[in-house]
């Protein structure tokens, strides 16, 4: 039994021959409710989709468990223990490029986000965006805070993808895809405002073979929200102005590059918006149209007393 089956009429409503008669709230709260057909309507379609949202957040909190889980093994048979921030990036690459054999090659697989998946194909450990994914979420898994960065062509669609890695303060860039980390003249880690500068950027991927030199560092962005039809740019400027600088948090690359996060997020955040409407209608019913709805609660204690009460 829910709120919207059992309903009450306020104290104040009943005129004192139906507080005296069995069952008469009962029936006037039935007339009541037939009086509001899309309220009723409403009411119980957002109980139906509350329950549903509730199952659907409980799967994906276990599937995300399970998921962090398998990188915490995966990250910990690749990574030394006492690795240092530096030593994990480089482990992590030399697995990517010399580690054991995995399985075949998946048939129509154009856009994975499982590191399940991409931790497991060759093929996809060849293709930059599914190679910064498993990169990502391994770092992610052994401690490191890592983002992933779009390379940008002259018509602003999306020629290359690497990672960036929080090291010392500075975003160095990482390409899992050529399984290095790009450095200067010296030795030193480079960052993507250092491969803006033509010399720096010729010098950092002059000796990676095959290496295309398109993949450059003159427009970057974190998130292509462009890639969203007709409302990409729109929600840009929306979410630029509600939290600024959120393109650049590695938790929106984390929601990008983990299927299991994503849907953990967005099934929690349906889960809140649906509880909030669950107390709005409830509101609106008590103040509005003057129906009080029994609290669970209640119908708890009510059921409990006829329990264990003995009848006479």
């Amino acid at each position: 039994m829910n709120d919207c089956e059992t309903i009450t009429l306020n104290s104040a409503s009943l005129d004192s021959t139906q507080q005296t008669q069995p069952g008469s709230s009962r029936l006037v709260s039935s007339a009541r409710l037939s009086g509001h057909p899309i309220y009723t309507l409403i009411c119980w379609s957002t109980h139906v989709l509350l329950s549903i949202a509730f199952l659907w957040a409980l799967y994906t909190v276990m599937w995300e468990y399970s998921t962090r889980r398998y990188l915490k093994g995966f990250s910990d048979a690749v990574i030394p223990a006492e690795a240092t921030a530096e030593e994990k990036i480089e482990a992590i690459l030399s697995w990517m490029s010399r580690g054991p054999a995995r399985r075949p090659d998946p048939m129509g697989v154009a856009v994975v986000r499982d590191p399940t998946e991409t931790l497991n194909y060759r093929a996809l450990l060849k293709v930059c965006g599914s190679a910064t994914n498993a990169f990502i979420n391994l770092a992610d898994s052994s401690g490191l805070t890592a983002r992933r960065l779009l390379l940008l062509g002259s018509d602003r669609g999306t020629r290359h993808v690497v990672a960036e890695v929080l090291l010392g303060g500075r975003w160095v860039v990482v390409d899992p895809t050529f399984r290095t980390m790009l450095r200067g003249a010296n030795g030193q880690l480079l960052t993507r405002r250092d491969l803006q500068d033509p010399e720096t950027f010729s010098t950092a991927t002059g000796n990676i073979p095959l290496y295309d030199p398109s993949y450059n560092y003159v427009e970057t962005e974190h998130v292509r929200m462009e890639r969203v039809p007709l409302f990409g740019s729109r929600l840009r400027r929306f979410a630029d102005f509600i939290l600024p600088g959120w393109q650049d948090s590695p938790t929106v690359s984390l929601f990008l590059e983990r299927e299991s996060f994503a849907a953990t997020i967005t099934s929690v955040l349906l889960l809140v918006f649906l509880v909030l409407l669950r107390f709005s209608l409830r509101w609106y019913g008590e103040v509005r149209l003057g129906i009080k709805a029994v609290r669970i609660r209640d119908q708890m204690r009510r059921g409990l007393h006829a329990f264990v009460t003995r009848p006479n």
